[in-house]
């Protein structure tokens, strides 16, 4: 069918091409056979714009085109081009041409022929662009570094559960009128050092230094289109629309009309936390883009980039589209992205947003793409979709898939709805809150590996342990999505005392902060940050976004509190333990089988101490019977830290209502 309609020569080359049409049916029949991807799929690694020592190298990849012309304009505004170029048809389906060194500064468009369909775009690959992403510019990228940039110290991390991950919007760090920042809301604030708030305590990038976080999250950075980046100032958007993929956002830069500020403010960044000793991670979306029809993939290559069916674009984003990232150009693509954002700006790790919807294969490949030139590069994402998706489940890297590539992970839903409650019914708490759900927080206590002592049949979403390793399992309760945690335990707790919602706030990240696996918190949770109940901030102003670092001062017991927990974490590698081996043969649960309280042991494989840890998520007070030995008590409902609070050699400890305890001893005990 498909050599029917798109007659060839002898050459292999296409002759003839069909009008292109949002619903041309037969076109994506044509994406999949066989021919296609034997003769039109193009390897080679030119699909950036490169500078080579005495011309500019260009390459479209455009199987489908009868021409391509490359566009030269003066302006990012400019209507007409002043000089156009034919480009070369070239091997695979791509176009090439060879420019001469004095077009850089100048700004560019690919203008594509598809009969009488005439679209342009800077092209799905361009890695610099005017304001709004509209044109792209060249320039060659080495003239963006910050001084020393290429040079710089990376921070190493060991093994994934090493880390402690710490997700912030850009602007959300810095807008806050207290936040002592004067870069607020750009790529820049994350640079100043020593920023305080009025009451003196530390902001930016010095709290996530007092705090200890090895690892810092960014909500989407790279270009979407949601904003007008020469708009008003308090525009906001979480970013979650992309337009162009390997380039920064503008909004966040100092002067968006300058293509390469947003590059070198970017570098400056992310140079500013490695400096510190904390590794970026670059959430990324590439399971859709911000609208189907108007993407520079759609502009370049009709319906080959998206899934489809009947000619229409298929949802499984909740978008309006989603990207179909088991063709092997779409693979090409993300793989290229990816590895662009390591090696050119030094990228730690990446989030992927519903990552359910890409299929295992091309996630496979991601992995092993990137550890070829980054080792320890961290890998996530969202085990999920929005939505229905043609290809099939067993096909995706949902969740219950993830044990198929054993170096990336998923978010534990289990543990987070577990602690404390369900994620979208405002009013059901959990086990924080005296509502039980015990076996799933013990499910993701393990790390959510394999564990003789967890009741797989009582688990929230899971029936069995779907980790292979606890690097695979990222512990959270709260992230952008949603209810923060403090609002939403005060949906689920009506009527509760401040007091009271902030023991089970600290109870509920407690229990993610020594749980195995990786720990991952939201900005603003170690000072009760609050949004007044939005569930769905996207587009929310900055009074419900920012970082009230206000609230910091207000709550600085609750921030000590974190940062003993993660001290506390990074102090006793038994609560990093690599295996799930090890977690089998060192942590062992013990005690009543109480709804509301679950106590452990955790052993040191090295046999220098032994962890007792216990969690009353009740009520009222929980007695304990310990077994014998001199304890030294690192956290109670109060205090966290490396260094005893207080010492027992009782038979039986208490709990307060809604409070852990973590005791240590260096006595042999069974």
């Amino acid at each position: 069918m498909a050599e029917k309609i798109f007659p060839t020569s002898v050459h292999g080359e296409l002759t003839t091409l069909p009008k292109i049409l949002p619903n041309f049916e037969g076109l994506t029949d044509f994406y999949d056979s066989e021919f296609f991807k034997e003769n039109l799929t193009y390897e080679g690694k030119d699909l950036f714009i490169q500078y080579e020592e005495d011309h500019i190298h260009v390459r479209l990849w455009a199987p489908m085109a009868t021409k391509v012309n490359f566009q030269l304009y003066n302006r990012a505004d400019e209507k007409t081009p002043f000089l156009t170029y034919d480009m070369e048809r070239s091997e695979k389906g791509t176009f090439l041409l060879r420019l001469p060194l004095m077009a850089s500064s100048h700004y560019y468009l690919f203008e594509v022929h598809h009969e009488e369909a005439i679209t342009h775009t800077p092209g799905p690959y361009a890695t610099c662009v005017g304001v709004n992403g509209e044109k792209g510019y060249l320039l060659s990228l080495k003239e963006t570094d910050p001084e020393n940039f290429r040079s710089h110290q990376v921070p190493l991390l060991e093994n994934p559960v090493d880390a402690v991950v710490y997700e912030v919007h850009v602007r959300d760090l810095s807008i806050h009128e207290d936040s002592g920042i004067e870069a607020k809301g750009k790529y820049l604030g994350f640079t100043e050092e020593g920023t305080r708030n009025k009451k003196g305590h530390s902001t930016g990038l010095s709290h996530l230094k007092e705090m200890g976080v090895t690892h810092v999250q960014l909500l989407p950075v790279f270009d979407f289109n949601a904003l007008d980046e020469l708009g008003e100032d308090g525009a906001y958007n979480w970013g979650y629309d992309p337009l162009n993929y390997n380039v920064p956002e503008g909004s966040y830069a100092s002067d968006p009309k300058d293509p390469a500020s947003r590059i070198r403010e970017l570098k400056s960044l992310i140079m500013s936390l490695h400096k510190h000793g904390m590794g970026v991670i670059m959430d990324v979306v590439y399971n859709h883009t911000y609208d189907g029809l108007t993407s520079n993939f759609h502009k370049t290559v009709p319906l080959y980039y998206h899934r489809s069916s009947g000619g229409e674009f298929t949802d499984a984003s909740a978008c309006g589209n989603e990207t179909a990232s088991e063709r092997p150009m779409m693979r090409k693509f993300i793989i290229d992205s990816l590895l662009f954002w390591v090696e050119e700006y030094k990228m730690d790790g990446f989030r992927f947003d519903l990552m359910g919807i890409h299929d295992t294969e091309t996630m496979r490949e991601i992995e092993k793409a990137l550890r070829s030139v980054k080792p320890d590069i961290l890998l996530y994402g969202e085990g999920w979709t929005g939505g229905n998706s043609p290809l099939h489940e067993d096909l995706r890297l949902v969740k219950r898939n993830i044990s198929q590539v054993t170096g990336i992970g998923a978010f534990n839903d289990d543990i987070r709805d577990g602690i404390k409650g369900h994620v979208f019914f405002n009013e059901k708490g959990g086990f924080v809150s005296s509502r039980g759900q015990r076996e799933s927080v013990k499910f993701g206590i393990t790390g959510a590996v394999n564990h003789p002592q967890v009741n797989y049949r009582r688990i929230l979403y899971t029936d069995f342990p779907w980790a292979q390793n606890p690097g695979q399992s990222i512990n959270y309760v709260s992230a952008h999505d949603n209810l923060t945690l403090y609002d939403k335990l005060e949906a689920a707790n009506k009527g509760a005392s401040r007091e009271t919602l902030k023991d089970m706030a600290k109870l509920a990240n407690t229990i993610v902060l020594t749980s195995q696996g990786v720990p991952f918190l939201h900005a603003g949770v170690e000072f009760l940050r609050t949004k007044g109940g939005d569930h769905n901030s996207y587009r929310s102003s900055d009074k419900v976004n920012a970082l009230n670092w206000s609230q910091k001062s207000r709550n600085i017991d609750v921030v000590q509190y974190y940062k003993g927990l993660i001290a506390l974490r990074k102090e006793y590698p038994a609560f990093r333990l690599r295996t799930a081996e090890e977690i089998g043969k060192y942590l062992s649960f013990y005690g009543p089988e109480d709804r509301n309280f679950i106590s452990y042991t955790l052993k040191d494989p090295n046999g220098f101490y032994t962890l007792l840890v216990a969690f009353n998520g009740g009520e009222n007070s929980f007695k304990l019977r310990i077994p014998s030995a001199h304890w030294d008590v690192l956290l109670d409902k109060d205090e966290a830290g490396i260094l005893p609070l207080w010492s027992t050699k009782e038979a039986s400890i208490t709990l307060k209502p809604y409070s852990a305890m973590i005791l240590m001893t260096r006595d042999s005990i069974l």
